[in-house]
């Protein structure tokens, strides 16, 4: 099958382009959505399902049922962010407790719950084989966006830090807790036979390409999902540390079924302890694009020289 056919390729765009507008300009994006009515406010993370319908109908994968769920979940996911926003802002107004500088940025069980079934969907593949073969990268980032809409536009929570017009503080922080992660994951992944060195130098476009593919579709999705929205959810609920290291936890046991059919400790220990840095980074100025830039470099290396 062709991967890369006209169609795939508009639909690519539709898909990148809510992705790519708020992650570049993201106060512009919120403030006009802002604008609009209530009912098209809820309405519109519908037309996500455009690029299911693009991509399946001409490949004989289209299905009645699929294009429900990728028309109706985002609606729906706009509509529990909706109400625990109202719900929040009723919290906020009540006297008797006390002022909090994350208090907008409390979870309800509508945000956790909203997390749950994104994150889910993506880790446990759910939504994959609806897809042709080679094309689920769709339903992740389509899933991303449905997120970006109900939790950066919609509810607009506070102290996400999803803007990548990076600043020299992102790299900074970023490329420090690289350098801070690196030696423990070569002497505890090289200890426990999870990592092999591979010699040599790769090209250095080859290199770039894998960072920037990396950092686009694998670092900035995940560091949004566990740090944007969980950890800054969580923080004001058990406080910073705690925030930290349950982030990093469950970040690390998303990771349980990569690379293997089974449960793969080892790399769940190591991407556990690798949250912990990816979340320090982020919390420095709570900057995805912070965390973004340790995970793809960690990521980087791991694939040019120790997979």
């Amino acid at each position: 099958m062709q991967l890369v056919t006209p169609t795939n390729v508009i639909a690519a765009v539709l898909t990148l382009l809510p992705y790519l507008a708020v992650a570049f300009f993201p106060q512009a994006m919120a403030d006009r959505v802002r604008t609009f009515p209530l009912w098209l406010r809820l309405a519109c993370p519908a037309a996500l399902c455009i690029p299911y319908v693009i991509v399946t109908g001409g490949a004989g994968f289209f299905r009645w049922n699929w294009l429900a769920i990728y028309a109706f979940l985002p609606v729906a996911v706009a509509l529990l962010l909706w109400n625990a926003e109202r719900t929040s802002a009723y919290q906020q107004s009540l006297p008797a407790e006390p002022p909090s500088p994350y208090r907008a940025s409390r979870g309800n069980w509508r945000n956790f719950l909203v997390l749950a079934i994104l994150g889910l969907a993506v880790d446990l593949r759910w939504f994959e084989h609806a897809w042709p073969p080679h094309l689920a990268i769709f339903n992740k980032i389509l899933l991303l966006d449905a997120g970006i809409y109900g939790f950066v536009l919609f509810r607009q929570l506070e102290g996400t830090g999803f803007d990548l017009r990076l600043r020299l503080h992102d790299i900074v922080v970023g490329l420090r807790e690289c350098a801070f992660y690196t030696p423990i994951a070569l002497a505890l992944g090289l200890s426990l036979g999870f990592l092999h060195f591979h010699p040599g130098w790769p090209a250095p476009s080859r290199a770039a390409l894998a960072w920037i593919f990396t950092f686009f579709f694998i670092a900035v999705p995940e560091e949004l999902f566990f740090r944007g929205w969980l950890q800054n959810l969580i923080e004001e609920r058990i406080g910073r540390y705690g925030a930290l290291l349950l982030t990093a936890c469950l970040f690390g046991l998303a990771h349980f079924n990569k690379q293997t059919t089974s449960f793969n400790w080892r790399y769940v220990l190591l991407a556990a302890i690798a949250g912990i840095f990816y979340g320090r980074a982020w919390r420095a100025k709570r900057r995805v694009g912070a965390s973004a830039i340790t995970h793809a470099t960690v990521d980087a290396i791991w694939s040019l020289w120790l997979r």
